[in-house]
């Protein structure tokens, strides 16, 4: 099992090799074009990515190669998206074309990878990564600023940090501090459930009962007051020991 890293600027992990459909064409293209994608994508067909994407990987992520399927594919995990699925990170299947041999040592974080160099671990600066995408579109399984899910929008925010959070909003819940509700600060986190169900949404803390967060169902990311139906969901307030 040799080690990879996305060579892409955005590559898109699936279900399946089968998973896409026509309209996703331009996420396979050897060189992916997330704008044309997400542009491409009415509501109906952002929608229909349930059951079909998983997450996204980004440029420099290592992966580890875990099967080779048909028609130039390739079943990965990624360390940097920690998920109970599998030990060695959130699995999926890939292009191969989006992938290239890695190089040097083994990055299993990617702290003190960023651009700028330091790391910050404060709450209020993982917030304000946050808030950067304020109106952009909700995408399921998205991790880029071509578009997020809930808990994609959190370990974006806090990786840019250099803080390595689990992908998922179940997974968010379970690794962080618990927070008392009416305890919770700005940048702290809001955890949803339904009743004896696992946590389905997550979203940043800007206010008591106010919550920066990618709505799903095809919503724009927004700092808004929870709703009545949030309210009655709302199970858990978080944190993470970084902040």
């Amino acid at each position: 099992m040799t080690d990879f890293k996305v060579t892409a600027e955005v590559a898109t992990v699936w279900t399946s090799p089968d998973a896409p459909r026509l309209v996703d064409e331009p996420a396979l293209r050897d060189r992916p074009d997330l704008a044309a994608w997400t542009t491409a994508l009415d509501s109906k067909a952002r929608f229909g990515l349930h059951g079909r994407t998983l997450t996204q990987l980004l440029r420099d992520e290592p992966v580890e190669i875990l099967d080779h399927g048909p028609d130039g594919w390739v079943r990965v995990a990624a360390p940097w998206q920690p998920a109970p699925e599998h030990p060695g990170g959130y699995p999926g299947w890939v292009r191969a074309a989006h992938l290239g041999d890695e190089t040097g040592p083994r990055h299993d974080r990617p702290a003190d990878e960023r651009p700028s160099g330091s790391v910050r671990r404060d709450r209020l600066a993982v917030l304000a990564e946050a808030r950067r995408f304020v109106g952009l579109r909700y995408l399921w399984g998205g991790l880029s600023p071509y578009g997020f899910d809930c808990s994609g929008l959190v370990h974006y925010a806090y990786r840019q940090a250099g803080l390595v959070v689990p992908r998922d909003a179940d997974a968010q819940a379970n690794a962080c501090e618990p927070v008392a509700l009416g305890s919770e600060r700005p940048g702290d986190l809001y955890f949803f459930a339904r009743q004896n169900d696992r946590v389905f949404h997550v979203g940043f803390v800007t206010g008591e009962r106010v919550m920066l967060h990618a709505p799903e169902g095809g919503g724009r990311i927004e700092d808004a007051p929870l709703s009545p139906e949030r309210v009655a969901t709302l199970v858990a307030g978080g944190r993470f020991d970084s902040a």
